[in-house]
């Protein structure tokens, strides 16, 4: 290989970066993570937001889907106080199951818990309803009584889930708020 004198002495003297290099590069990193950190945490709220408020509603349709397959009465109960929020689905009375203070569920005797949500005082959603429970008919997957949960953000951000006589939900955000979401 034949090579030039000039050339050799340039590359013997390029051996990495500098401390200064290296310290500039560090900074520019962290001034760009300190301004999208923020950003990041508002979209990380966002999407938990989206995916519970798809989630209750995918609950509220798997709870009126369960009670005719099964052909057995399904109840929703939901509970929301100081220690946080929560809904079952469950079989049973209206207070067979409920929300403990520590955020589980349990049943009486004779009822069973099909599945359970529950949402710290603490933290990012709260739920909240017009109702304390709703049955789910087995014979004609009709609800009764007809019902709002709501599910609300920190930011105040709602997703009304709307249970009609039908047994159908539409979900719906106040003034349009929540993109995605039709205004109701």
């Amino acid at each position: 290989m034949n090579t030039t004198p000039a050339l050799n002495a340039s590359i013997r003297n390029q051996r990495g970066l500098s401390l200064i290099e290296c310290l500039m590069t560090l900074a520019v990193t962290a001034i760009t993570l300190g301004t999208a950190l923020p950003c990041l945490d508002d979209m990380r709220v966002r999407r938990h937001f989206d995916g519970a408020a798809a989630q209750l509603e995918t609950d509220l349709y798997f709870a009126r889907g369960l009670a005719v397959a099964q052909d057995q009465n399904m109840r929703v109960s939901s509970k929301s106080d100081a220690a946080g929020s929560c809904y079952v689905i469950h079989t049973g009375a209206v207070a067979g199951c409920g929300c403990n203070a520590d955020g589980t569920a349990s049943c009486s005797a004779g009822q069973t818990m099909m599945r359970s949500v529950s949402f710290a005082a603490s933290g990012d959603l709260q739920l909240r309803a017009n109702v304390s429970s709703i049955l789910f008919d087995s014979a004609k997957g009709t609800s009764t009584p007809t019902g709002t949960l709501r599910l609300v953000g920190r930011d105040q951000r709602a997703v009304h889930l709307v249970v009609n006589i039908m047994g159908r939900v539409r979900a719906c955000s106040p003034d349009g708020a929540v993109p995605g979401y039709k205004a109701c």
